[in-house]
């Protein structure tokens, strides 16, 4: 099925691009599940057990993420970033280890990873629209 990708799509989107455009969404997306994982380790202060909680369930779906984007670079006959510390170099979304570990701060520093998420995932599905439905998805 891969080949099979690859051969409708390869006249109509730049499949280098989009390759890259997978893998670092890919490298944002392991950024982002070690930021929820070891938030929810030293998360400190106000509803700390909610705020533990709730990283960690959005540890999981990052994990999933990655596990969704892997997939379409291999079926695209890609292969998924390999050096974590590529993931600094690829992603535009940072990770910036917590230095104050209270419940609003790593909140706040979640959110902005999320929005950055949101444009990565728009520009992907501008690029793939009407052509990749697969990607687009």
């Amino acid at each position: 099925m891969a080949k099979e990708s690859v051969n409708i799509l390869k006249d109509k989107i730049d499949i280098v691009d989009l390759l890259a455009q997978l893998n670092a969404a890919l490298s944002e997306e392991w950024l982002a599940f070690y930021q929820y994982w070891v938030g929810s380790f030293v998360v400190e202060g106000a509803m700390r057990g909610d705020v533990q909680r709730e990283f960690q369930e959005h540890a999981a779906e990052e994990y999933n993420h990655a596990k969704l984007l892997a997939d379409r670079i291999i079926e695209l006959e890609g292969v998924p970033v390999l050096d974590p510390k590529q993931w600094f170099d690829l992603a535009r979304c940072k990770y910036d280890a917590p230095v104050d570990f209270g419940s609003e701060i790593l909140l706040k520093q979640n959110v902005e990873s999320e929005r950055c998420a949101i444009y990565r995932y728009q520009q992907i599905a501008e690029f793939t629209n009407g052509i990749d439905f697969t990607t687009c998805d």
